[in-house]
């Protein structure tokens, strides 16, 4: 622990009682407990807050891909304003691309939409009314008699 050994150990809690005295050891090693568990608490909050930090710079990140990716298909539409395509073919070959690059954007949003948005089931079970039991309990007895005959 912290690089000491055993007797060095017992050598600090010989001093602690001889200065503390028996009276007032028990709240110091309460107030040296307490003082221990808030930098624990300290330092986990502190984790809990940089992976936040994290989570949100890599959603930033691929937003700003997505944001370039919508950047390009824009291009592509303006360009059909230009008089480079001058054929049916090229203009539908094109359209068919932006169109495709936008399922693909809104997919791959709808994915991170669900990686970021917790999803809540909700599970309902039907009730049985007590002349259905009766029912399934009287069909085996019936499917036995008719066997036997």
């Amino acid at each position: 622990m912290f690089g000491m050994g055993l007797s060095e150990i017992f050598f600090i809690i010989v001093i602690a009682i001889l200065f503390l005295g028996p009276d007032k050891l028990p709240d110091a090693m309460v107030q040296i407990a307490k003082f221990f568990r808030s930098i624990k608490r300290t330092v986990n909050d502190a984790k809990t807050t940089l992976e936040e930090e994290l989570k949100v710079s890599e959603l930033k990140e691929e937003a700003f891909r997505y944001k370039k990716q919508l950047d390009e298909a824009t291009a592509k539409l303006e360009s059909i304003s230009s008089p480079d395509l001058t054929t049916l073919d090229e203009l539908t070959e094109t359209v068919e691309e932006v169109k495709r690059a936008e399922d693909r954007l809104e997919s791959e949003a709808e994915e991170i939409k669900e990686k970021t948005e917790p999803k809540r089931e909700v599970v309902t079970f039907a009730k049985k009314s007590r002349e259905k039991k009766n029912e399934q309990i009287e069909d085996p007895d019936e499917k036995q008699k008719e066997r036997n005959v």
